[in-house]
């Protein structure tokens, strides 16, 4: 987005579509990760298992649409990469599952990548509802988050907290609303946010945040069904020509041929664009200089900003809540070393 910002290049509205559908999806990936780790370091073991089954499924779309389960060069400068395949990919004959087994699991492979995704959206929710029957109303689980590392909404927002942990304490502020990009002024949703400021009212949160992006994925689909068209910009200084167009145009070679040997000249100047990433505002501040590669580049990570609250939210507490602490900050120590 920040390059878009520079080149001032218009992204397809198809793209747009997909790009939120695709955020969407990953914001579900992480707090089923989130959900199923935090709650395994507090001692509910199933809930791991469970997520994990969910994740599975979504995998499988990034593997789709880009060969990678986990890390998808998806999005490209200008939109995403191709348009979302016709055909899911199926599971086929193997040695340790048996003819039935495979019917099961292709059952709902049919079709395209849509309709699986569309047959997602039909079932998640009730996943959800097995995960806060697991967890909600659990004595042990409310024993363990009820009343721990609270946050008040003034400190919240003097340590620089963003997404599910400012939400969490009762600040309603959300990008995809309060700063719209992509489509999500298109899309219904709403923003769910806590009253104590406690790890449960995070967890509340969160949970309310995977029924809210399968809302938003099951609005997309429904479009995207409806609206065929480009996914990414005929600027080819910027996206490369089709293969048909490469080899049968000269100029088409000679853009491919530089922008793939040389790469993108970026405007001269700076942008930052920032995205509700599910662990909060995750931003891109970027200077050009006009060549090929950034004069400067700071990724403003969220997870670095709620470790350093850790001390003030800590306090007064035992050191087995640190582990709930630490849970419910979703941290990822990678992009805090960074």
């Amino acid at each position: 987005m920040a390059i878009e910002k520079l080149l001032q290049i218009d992204v397809p509205l198809r793209a747009q579509y997909i790009r939120v559908m695709f955020d969407e999806i990953t914001r579900i990936l992480n707090h089923l990760l989130w959900i199923g780790a935090h709650a395994l370091d507090i001692g509910a073991m199933t809930m791991f298992l469970y997520a994990f089954r969910e994740r599975e499924d979504l995998m499988d779309c990034y593997e789709a649409v880009s060969g990678a389960r986990l890390h998808a060069a998806y999005y490209r400068p200008g939109g995403v990469y191709r348009d979302l395949p016709d055909q899911m990919p199926q599971y086929t004959h193997s040695k340790i599952k048996t003819k039935a087994q495979l019917a099961q699991l292709n059952e709902n492979r049919q079709g395209s990548l849509l309709d699986f995704i569309d047959d997602f959206t039909r079932r998640f929710p009730a996943c959800v509802d097995q995960y806060e029957t697991l967890l909600t109303d659990n004595r042990i689980w409310k024993q363990r988050t009820v009343g721990i590392g609270v946050v008040t909404p003034e400190r919240a927002l003097a340590l620089g907290f963003t997404g599910p942990m400012l939400r969490g304490s009762g600040i309603e502020w959300d990008l995809r609303k309060k700063q719209p990009y992509e489509v999500y002024d298109r899309v219904d949703f709403d923003i769910p946010v806590g009253v104590e400021g406690d790890c449960y009212d995070r967890y509340l949160v969160r949970i309310e945040e995977m029924r809210q992006s399968n809302r938003i994925i099951k609005q997309c689909v429904d479009w995207l069904r409806k609206n065929p068209g480009p996914v990414i910009t005929d600027n080819h200084k910027v996206a490369p020509p089709s293969r048909e167009a490469m080899k049968t145009n000269m100029e088409e070679l000679i853009h491919h041929f530089k922008l793939f040997s040389e790469g993108m000249h970026v405007n001269e100047g700076e942008a930052y664009a920032a995205v509700e990433h599910p662990k909060g505002e995750f931003g891109i501040y970027l200077v050009s200089d006009g060549a090929n590669k950034p004069y400067r580049l700071k990724i403003r990570a969220p997870g670095y900003a709620h470790l350093s609250g850790f001390d003030e939210m800590a306090r007064g507490h035992m050191i087995a809540d640190a582990v709930a602490i630490i849970g419910t900050q979703d941290i990822v120590f990678g992009e805090i070393d960074r």
